[in-house]
């Protein structure tokens, strides 16, 4: 789909038009298919398949009364987020269903309990949250990058900068990250 006609789509899907929304899904299926595949080869715990997480990433995006979707970058970033937020959910409720879910624990242990499967990914996107507070743009380059899968060249043409500008936002976002996950704040 030319950039231009996307550029209408995205604008008109601003409009809180679920089927202006549904349009915009369909033009990008292929491309959010391919990221749903990403997210979900990351973490082996997940049995969701990418259909079904895009297809809830569809549902949660076209729920809200309006989204920021200034620009594809914009766009693919929210979508990034609303599908790992859900990935995030299913994994933090399969954990739960295993211990046991809402039954009661009549005993306790003494042994030190290993935290669950998903605390990485969780604390992953815990840090991902705070440096949205200190720096969206790197925020966004992260989701981009990392979650959406697209190379620099392709974030800075989203983007309108020059590639060396996004690999300069990547490597701050990284060493912001890195601190954030050894408990150092920004």
């Amino acid at each position: 789909m030319p950039e231009v006609e996307l550029a209408t789509l995205l604008r008109s899907a601003d409009a809180a038009s679920a089927q202006q929304r549904a349009r915009l899904f369909a033009a990008l299926y292929d491309e959010l298919h391919g990221m749903a595949q990403r997210e979900l080869r990351r973490d082996r715990a997940a049995t969701l398949s990418p259909t079904t997480l895009l297809h809830e990433a569809y549902l949660n995006i076209s729920g809200r009364d309006s989204a920021p979707f200034e620009d594809r970058a914009k766009f693919m970033a929210y979508a990034s987020r609303a599908m790992r937020g859900l990935l995030i959910d299913y994994l933090r409720n399969r954990q739960a269903q295993k211990r046991g879910g809402e039954f009661a624990i009549t005993s306790l242990s003494t042994e030190v309990p290993e935290p669950p499967a998903d605390h990485e990914f969780s604390k992953l996107s815990d840090a991902l949250d705070q440096l949205s507070g200190v720096d969206p743009r790197l925020a966004e380059c992260v989701d981009l990058k990392f979650f959406c899968g697209f190379s620099f060249l392709d974030i800075a043409a989203m983007r309108s900068v020059t590639e060396r500008t996004v690999r300069r936002d990547w490597e701050k976002a990284r060493i912001l990250l890195h601190g954030m996950l050894d408990g150092q704040t920004p």
